[in-house]
């Protein structure tokens, strides 16, 4: 999945081959912990100390240049070799280890053809050239050839449109120059969108097929050497991915909704919604310059351009290219290793830990640097349990399988397992790739305050500083104008909110489960993402070197880990999420405010014919079209929601606050209220066209695939001038914040003083 975080400052020197991340001492009189009394605060703190004894990069080290010695994709030999060796390690550190079996549809390349036919002849190469300083990148008899997985079979042969990055306002661009891709096959820059986007807009379109490569300008020598003397994408190099629709549900698409068992009901492929709508297929920048040569037509405009060495000229044509595809549409096992520490005290309430095993190719990078840091923190736990330390809450470490093809494994056993998950689990904390630089969190507001006290006691591995404190100084240099203006006056770092691209997904935004997900980055960027370069030679090289940042993610991890499991009473806080959402309130209301001016001001130009020309007189743009005014949308639904939800979040607190004894009854009732609230803000009936996704706060974009939408079921209505739909989704929502204050009412009134007698 794509799982960047943008962080795109570079700073700092590598430590030696011996150093360690290492973790802010607490000070003498401990720091207070959310959710632990004083002298539980101290013996939390002792225990971390404990913890970070056992923590050893080469550990991680050795495990993944095992977990990443062949390719491990969905259905390889080594990708159930990988399993059962996870498995096996988690039975030796004490756990209760399984593997838990789906079934799912994974598409795998019978016939790829790719040819530019007129004027000029071309036929693409479609392969990635191994490189003698990478000991894994020559295993071809192994790895998966470059293509978009969930593609669908076609043959066709059109006229070429560069669409620049593929996204709904390029086309809004061509379509004032007149260009129009109906029954044409497009060619997209990867960037400014998640892949499955392209082609998907480009069938809306009317595209009857797409290609997608990686411009050397973003990904390859415009940003430095390549691989292998630097870390950017060779010109053979290529991105494999999903495309299959995941805005509108992940999973397996042929059982949309419940688990992909042996036995489940499934869908026929050819029919299934996920699945694209046209043939696709990526290709390196080496295969996509004579294509690209070959267009005719208007110059792109400047900020198209990429980095080749030709004109970048629009289309339609001269250039006409036949794309060929044909997929075996396979059913495949999927094997998810869960291995569980029994809590001793609450084991009814279930910490559940994540990271997927599954690869393109041998994925070091993606996903192995998060999942060895995770394996990392289960063998210290168990560990701990050796010397006499038990949780008092469930510890379940995940290693899930089928990611890379669209949340496959996460997502079937979530669904398969709804309702116990819903009942029992407390959080899921979720990684993925990480190399080395800057913190990147994003989850649920609920755990923001609980976040950054772990942040706060985890020291930068290059800098004399907390994790939180080196990620405050990233945004003050070179973040938003917003990220700055929080970093210079909040005294803790805003998370970001949760979109898609990984295993947290299901979890948080189909079954209420409050997550985080986790990860350092921005200072190993390179082009290996998805190719045969995504190796462990390549990891080693340019990515994190002495597993410092490993060590300094399982710290992190283990932390949230460890104090979810032993807090006394869970560390839930509803003040940042009432400022948070608030925030996202107060931005969907300015931006109908500004739909509104801006129609306003396009009508007046319209009918005084004052509209941009191009910088060529004789390509004028046409006119843009008249659009239907904004209406004044009622947001009393929304503002007295949140109205009541900051009531609440201050009841909560101040309810804390007190010098309240609970009993062990009064505890776990209210854990659940607690752990169940986020539950409180799904929707029965989901959003509007995708009811997989019920969180009415947070959702990936329908046109922006990775990317979040917070209040997604108005914003985009909003964005789409969907009027009744706003009104509607205004309501809805809410509905859903009233609920969840509620909800957080009912837990104040616990957490309070114990009624008379």
């Amino acid at each position: 999945m794509l799982k960047r975080y943008a962080f795109f400052l570079a700073a700092g020197l590598l430590l030696g081959p011996r150093a360690r991340a290492q973790t802010t001492p607490p000070p003498a009189e401990a720091k207070p912990l959310l959710g632990f009394a004083p002298a539980a605060a101290a013996a939390e703190y002792q225990l971390e100390t404990k913890f970070d004894a056992q923590l050893k990069a080469g550990n991680l080290r050795d495990w993944m240049k095992r977990l990443s010695a062949h390719p491990h994709h969905v259905g390889s030999p080594y990708d159930k070799e990988n399993a059962d060796y996870m498995a096996g390690l988690f039975k030796s550190w004490g756990y209760d280890a399984r593997i838990d079996i789906s079934y799912v549809l994974f598409p795998t390349p019978k016939l790829r053809v790719l040819e530019l036919v007129g004027p000029t002849k071309y036929t693409a190469v479609l392969a990635e050239k191994p490189v003698p300083e990478d000991a894994t990148s020559g295993q071809t008899a192994e790895q998966l050839p470059t293509y978009n997985c969930f593609s669908k079979d076609g043959d066709v042969t059109a006229e070429l449109v560069f669409v620049n990055y593929g996204i709904p306002k390029d086309y809004e661009e061509l379509a004032r120059r007149g260009i129009d891709v109906k029954g044409k096959i497009v060619i997209a820059k990867y960037g400014g969108s998640w892949r499955g986007i392209k082609p998907k807009v480009a069938a809306e379109m009317g595209a009857i097929g797409c290609l997608i490569y990686s411009d050397p300008k973003d990904d390859g020598y415009g940003q430095g050497d390549v691989y292998p003397k630097g870390p950017f994408k060779p010109e053979t190099g290529a991105q494999r991915g999903s495309v299959l629709d995941m805005p509108t549900y992940p999973g397996d698409p042929l059982t949309p909704g419940y688990g992909s068992t042996k036995n489940a009901k499934r869908l026929d492929y050819r029919k299934a919604p996920t699945i694209t709508q046209i043939p696709v297929l990526p290709i390196s920048y080496g295969d996509a310059q004579p294509l690209l040569a070959a267009l005719a037509g208007p110059m792109a405009p400047a900020d198209w351009r990429g980095a080749l060495p030709i004109p970048y000229h629009l289309g339609p044509g001269p250039a006409r290219v036949h794309l060929q595809l044909a997929f075996n549409w396979k059913t495949e096992p999927v094997y998810n290793v869960i291995a569980t520490l029994q809590g001793s005290q609450y084991p009814e309430e279930w910490i559940m830990r994540g990271n997927h095993h599954d690869a393109w190719v041998n994925g070091a990078s993606d996903p192995l640097s998060g999942l060895v840091a995770e394996l990392e923190e289960a063998r210290a736990l168990g560990e701990l349990v050796k010397a006499g330390w038990r949780p008092k809450r469930t510890v379940m470490f995940c290693a899930w399988d089928g990611e890379e093809p669209g949340l496959l494994g996460s997502t079937e056993w979530a669904e398969t397992n709804a309702k116990d998950i819903q009942k029992h689990v407390v959080a899921y904390l979720n990684t993925d790739n990480s190399d080395r630089g800057f913190l990147g969190v994003a989850g649920s507001h609920t755990l923001e305050k609980f976040f950054n006290q772990v942040g706060r006691d985890v020291q930068d591995p290059e800098k004399n500083v907390s994790i939180i404190e080196r990620r405050k100084s990233l945004d003050l240099v070179s973040g938003s104008p917003e990220a700055q203006k929080d970093a210079r006056d909040r005294p803790d770092l805003r998370i970001g909110a949760l979109g898609a691209g990984s295993d947290y997904s299901p979890y948080l935004q189909h079954l209420g489960i409050p997550s985080l997900n986790v990860g350092f980055g921005g200072e190993g960027a390179g082009g290996e993402y998805h190719s045969i370069f995504d190796s462990f030679d390549d990891f080693t090289r340019f990515k994190d070197p002495t597993f410092a940042y490993g060590v300094a993610l399982a710290q992190t991890m283990g932390r949230c880990t460890l104090r979810l499991a032993d807090a006394d009473v869970l560390p839930f806080e509803f003040q940042n999420l009432s400022n948070t959402v608030a925030k996202y309130g107060t931005e969907v209301k300015a931006l109908a405010e500004t739909m509104r001016t801006d129609t306003e001001k396009q009508a007046k130009l319209l009918a005084d014919k004052r509209f941009d020309q191009v910088a060529n007189p004789d390509q004028p743009l046409l006119p843009p079209k008249a659009q239907e005014a904004v209406p004044y949308l009622n947001f009393a639904p929304l503002d007295n929601a949140l109205a009541k939800l900051e009531q609440s979040a201050q009841a909560y607190a101040q309810a804390r606050r007190g010098p309240n004894k609970l009993s062990d009854d009064r505890k776990k009732e209210l854990d659940q209220l607690l752990y169940q609230a986020e539950q409180q803000l799904l929707s029965t009936e989901g959003l509007p066209r995708r009811p997989w996704y019920r969180h009415q706060l947070y959702a990936p974009g329908y046109y922006t695939g990775y990317g979040v939408k917070t209040l997604p079921g108005i914003r985009e209505a909003v964005e789409e001038r969907k009027w009744a739909e706003a009104d509607e989704q205004i309501r809805r929502t809410g509905a859903a914040i009233e609920r969840f204050a509620g909800q957080v009412n009912r837990a104040a009134a616990v957490a309070g003083p114990a009624p008379a007698q």
